[in-house]
């Protein structure tokens, strides 16, 4: 265990009590430990303050005696200071920053970081660009406000991202008494080429950083300027992952000198028992599904059915989904030429813009309910029916288990349920349906659930709350229901959902052109049982890249359960290993080094 050197780190990010991506889960789910480190009283956090994002996750408390003069004068310049506790594990100390009132001082500030840095965003009139820029030059003047009440104390600004990079080139231009320690996520450029197309590690050598974001346009170029000169004024420069650390030292110019990466608060997950019963709880309720989704045009064996998943943002590419498609295109094939006995069913969770749910699913599964509101009517007859075939011995066919009505009212809901046709694609009507580049390449490549395929496939595109009027499951609980998680991205600096299925126990796919999959490759895999299969897309064309995920994809589908059942606990373990609590000592080692540096 590392021992902190700082008296207080003030960490300042834009995820702080404003969920918008993951950098909110990094920084929830690791301030229990770094208050386990720091004290409570010497770490705080300093956020936006977006009232209607805040409700429910930041409590107000009254202003400590010492801070209330300085945040009094700096409401006269505009910036409001609300403090409080952010409602996560830990309740850390956090400073909300009302900057509505700071606004009016956009130009000037624009003006400001091009006199100290050559930063170039006055042509820039984005809100993205602007509120973030705006906030965390406040939030600089209030770092610097706080450490003149203590001038003697070694204190730390921990900086997330170009979108608190202001504060940092803020401080370092005022010469303030503080180290800082600037941290990237994913480098702005890289993940801008990587969604245009253009395979970011294979260009690194020959890239031209400022020619490329210029060709982006005024307000991505303003966000790598001010990305870059962050990587270059801060005391320790930090990213997540392996991958990151190489595509930062070419695109930002620096090598960063500790890589933070991220992990988990494993108390928050099930064990490995209570991950069982989750899984096949959740599985019945993805096989109800899929009854009511599939079987009323053309039924398969369930029992000889898993479940693949893919869930993440609508990044085509960077996420890897084109990579899913194909390779789920030759699985089908294969396991056709095969003529297996298995069926593959493979959800695509990412969310789309829908105009609402089918119609025919929205009936289909109408008349499902239907079925099992009249055995669930009859379950007391049904359960006794049950065990007296059993004591017996009698045969336990619909003639015994159900009386004349029963067996009527059931016989006309199923009859109800037949349709002609194959199922949908999706879930839900899509407002650019025919421009979808996810259902094209699924229709392109024949992937369309006909009768005869082994592979089929449900787009899910909303949230899933829990609450939808279809699968009725959250995010977690879906994973627990599924067999396999596969996330074959091309570009994904950290990728937490990978290691999310493994602590919920269920095994995946990952690249290794993900921060994760550079993890898991160091951790030695086993070679029957990895619990995490690693995809090599490092200077691998897509077409091998595709034949690889389909061996994969294709050993999982013929293991025997009890395989299945060892995938998981390994799973499990290298997710243990990933728990905060051990992750948390990269973090104490970049903030003493940047108290050594800068002393």
């Amino acid at each position: 265990m590392v021992s902190p050197k700082a008296h207080h780190v003030f960490e300042i990010s834009w995820e702080v009590c404003n969920k918008v991506g993951g950098i909110y889960t990094v920084v929830s789910s690791k301030a229990a430990q770094m208050i386990t480190r720091y004290g409570k009283e010497n770490y705080t956090l300093i956020g936006p303050h977006f009232p209607k994002k805040a409700w429910g996750v930041f409590e107000e408390h009254i202003t400590p005696e010492a801070w209330k003069e300085t945040f009094e004068t700096l409401k006269k310049e505009g910036i409001i200071c609300t403090y409080g506790t952010w409602l996560v594990k830990g309740s850390p100390m956090t400073i909300l920053i009302d900057f509505s009132e700071f606004t009016k001082h956009k130009d000037t500030i624009k003006k400001t970081l091009w006199d100290w840095y050559q930063i170039d965003s006055l042509n820039t009139d984005y809100y993205d660009f602007d509120e973030p820029i705006l906030w965390s030059f406040a939030a600089g003047k209030v770092i610097q406000k706080l450490q003149e009440l203590t001038p003697n104390k070694s204190i730390i600004a921990h900086v997330h991202e170009w979108l608190c990079g202001a504060a940092l080139l803020y401080l370092s231009h005022e010469h303030v008494n503080i180290g800082t320690v600037f941290t990237t996520h994913a480098t702005v450029l890289g993940r801008q080429l990587c969604a245009s197309g253009v395979n970011v590690y294979t260009m690194l050598q020959t890239i031209k950083p400022d020619e490329e974001a210029k060709r982006f346009g005024p307000g991505m170029y303003a966000k790598y300027l001010v990305e870059k000169v962050c990587a270059t004024k801060a005391t320790i420069f930090t990213t997540v992952s392996e991958i990151t650390s190489i595509e930062a030292q070419y695109l930002l110019g620096r090598k960063p000198d500790v890589i933070l990466l991220n992990g988990l608060d494993m108390e928050k997950f099930p064990t490995f028992e209570e991950a069982s019963l989750k899984h096949r709880h959740y599985k019945a309720r993805i096989r109800e599904f899929c009854l009511a989704y599939f079987f009323p045009y053309t039924p398969f064996d369930l029992d000889q059915t898993l479940f693949y998943f893919l869930a993440g943002r609508y990044e085509f590419r960077d996420k890897g989904v084109d990579i899913y498609i194909k390779a789920l295109a030759k699985l089908n094939d294969q396991l056709k030429r095969e003529e297996s006995t298995r069926t593959i069913v493979a959800f695509i969770f990412i969310p789309g813009n829908v105009r609402g749910i089918k119609p025919d699913i929205l009936e289909n599964k109408t008349y499902f309910d239907g079925l099992k509101e009249t055995i669930e009517e009859n379950i007391e007859y049904i359960r006794t029916r049950i065990l007296y075939g059993i004591v017996e011995n009698k045969n336990l066919d619909r003639e015994f288990l159900f009386d004349d009505d029963v067996r009527e009212e059931l016989r006309r809901n199923a009859l109800l349920l037949h349709r002609t046709g194959t199922p949908p694609l999706s879930t839900h009507d899509l407002l650019d349906e025919n421009t979808d580049a996810i259902t094209n390449t699924l229709r392109a490549y024949g992937l369309d659930n006909k009768p005869d395929d082994r592979v089929k496939i449900i787009f899910y595109p909303i949230y899933l709350s829990g609450a939808d009027n279809l699968l009725n499951t959250t995010y977690y609980e879906s994973m627990h229901g599924c067999h396999l998680g596969i996330f074959p991205s091309l570009y994904e600096p950290w990728g937490y959902t990978p290691l999310e299925a493994s602590a919920l126990g269920v095994p995946s796919i990952t690249t290794d052109l993900a921060g994760f999959g550079r993890y898991v490759q160091k951790q030695g895999i086993a070679q029957n049982t990895p619990g995490i299969f690693v995809l090599h897309r490092f200077n691998t064309d897509d077409e091998e890249v595709i034949n690889q995920l389909t061996e994969m994809m294709h050993y999982y589908g013929t293991t025997t359960k009890q395989d299945r059942v060892e995938n998981k606990i390994r799973a499990r373990e290298i997710a243990e290993k990933a728990d905060w609590k051990y992750f948390i000592d990269n973090y104490i080692e970049a903030h003493n080094k940047a108290v050594q540096r800068f002393s």
